[in-house]
């Protein structure tokens, strides 16, 4: 039993890990310790800082955010996005501003023909929704189709997604007077996806670049 309508039950809640306290205010991964006043970072993104501006996660990709995760990719749960998007809301509030534009990272036209949706336009649409942002689906395209990345390091990520993403050439005008940018995925691992979605927009004269997503793979994972 659920207190309301796609809830978490009592057991699913504690088996979820929510993102809270500290975080690295570049890929939004837990850090030791209690939230501060100054902004954190984490190790990887000192050491190697990522293109966009902020990013904030809502949960650690592991125990039953996985499940749910992996639910909403490759076995049509979407009903996960209703409150998923809620906890991406959250998440990101202290981010964003009145103008930003919530954008999706894309599928590619042969992976959405045979998964029928974008789970990350999901979460994007739905997101920008509760936060009263506009929403544009299609401000990326994906050029080409890549192989999977999983089991891959950051530096092969980085060599396959090289040049995968661009900019929708229709949809150029509505990032070119350097307007603010919230770029959305179900899952971050290494962000050279984000990233290279950071790169596209910003080359077409995008603003404040920052990114959120459902879930963020840490090392404890």
């Amino acid at each position: 039993m659920v207190d309301d309508d796609f809830g978490l039950c009592g057991t699913c809640w504690r088996d979820t890990p929510f993102i809270g306290g500290a975080i690295c205010d570049a890929c939004g991964g837990p850090l030791p310790g209690q939230m501060g006043v100054d902004a954190a970072h984490c190790d990887d993104c000192l050491r190697t800082p990522p293109p966009w501006d902020q990013g904030r996660a809502a949960l650690v990709y592991r125990d039953r955010a996985r499940s749910l995760v992996l639910g909403l990719k490759h076995a049509d749960r979407q009903e996960v996005v209703v409150p998923a998007s809620g906890w991406m809301a959250r998440a990101v509030r202290d981010i964003v501003v009145p103008d930003m534009l919530v954008a999706p990272v894309p599928l590619h036209w042969t992976r959405m023909l045979s998964r029928r949706y974008n789970q990350s336009a999901l979460l994007a649409r739905a997101m920008a929704k509760r936060l009263g942002l506009s929403y544009c689906p299609d401000l990326l395209i994906r050029a080409r189709r890549t192989r999977s990345l999983d089991k891959l390091d950051g530096a092969q990520r980085r060599v396959i997604v090289d040049g995968a993403l661009r900019l929708n050439p229709a949809r150029a005008h509505r990032v070119s007077a350097g307007r603010p940018v919230l770029l959305v995925d179900d899952v971050m691992t290494s962000g050279a996806t984000m990233a290279e979605a950071t790169r596209a927009v910003r080359a077409s004269g995008a603003g404040r670049v920052c990114a959120v997503t459902l879930a963020r793979v840490t090392k404890a994972t």
